[in-house]
């Protein structure tokens, strides 16, 4: 299968990269939720929205969000194949993210003009990466993969890579990992808890928000 393409798409990972220190991580399990979520962290200015696949209810969360916000940067995340990659993209997302990697799924990213961020935790996935094009790369999970000295490490003999680590990343440690110059952007959790959701507490992800970004300035 071959995706599908949009010859009038213009972002590209660097551009993704360079929109917001912090990219939430989403997991909504209900599509109502969707919108009050999207709209909260837009109130903070947090445009790049990963929702993951990890609920039934995923794909349509990113439909409704592409189709009623189209100010946020919404993508797809926990995508592990060609046929993920291909759905994130008919519902609408902007990107996707993988928590790893596969020749056929770069392969698919390079097929396609919606961006790819593929995942990696260690230097041969790396040089996999490196080796079909890309450049702008998820770290996960980065703290059980070695965190801050790890990108520190990785960033000597690959000066030019960029990376956005996500997996256990806080308001506690995410300005160590901003302070790496391999590091552009770092992906979290925290700002969307499933208590968060369950209370619908939206001003509370508005708050932790804009919290968030002045912690990082």
């Amino acid at each position: 299968m071959t995706l599908s393409k949009s010859n009038n798409w213009k972002l590209q990972p660097k551009d993704l990269f360079a929109m917001g220190p912090i990219v939430p991580v989403l997991v909504i399990k209900d599509v109502a939720d969707a919108l009050p979520i999207a709209e909260a962290l837009l109130a903070a200015d947090v445009k790049v929205l990963e929702v993951t696949l990890r609920t039934p209810a995923a794909l349509d969360v990113i439909s409704i969000i592409a189709k009623e916000l189209p100010e946020a940067i919404i993508g797809g995340g926990t995508i592990t194949n060609r046929a993920m990659l291909q759905q994130c993209y008919d519902a609408g997302a902007k990107f996707a993210i993988s928590p790893g990697l596969t020749k056929d799924l770069l392969l698919a990213g390079q097929e396609g003009n919606m961006p790819l961020i593929p995942g990696i935790s260690s230097i041969s996935e790396l040089m996999d990466g490196i080796d079909c094009g890309y450049d702008h790369l998820k770290f996960f999970p980065a703290e059980a993969s070695g965190g801050v000295k790890a990108l520190q490490s990785i960033g000597g003999p690959f000066p030019d890579i960029k990376f956005c680590p996500t997996g256990g990343i806080n308001i506690k440690n995410v300005r160590d990992y901003l302070a790496l110059s391999n590091v552009a952007c770092c992906g979290g959790s925290w700002l969307v808890s499933d208590e968060i959701i369950a209370n619908k507490n939206w001003s509370a992800i508005t708050d932790l928000a804009n919290q968030a970004l002045a912690h990082v300035k």
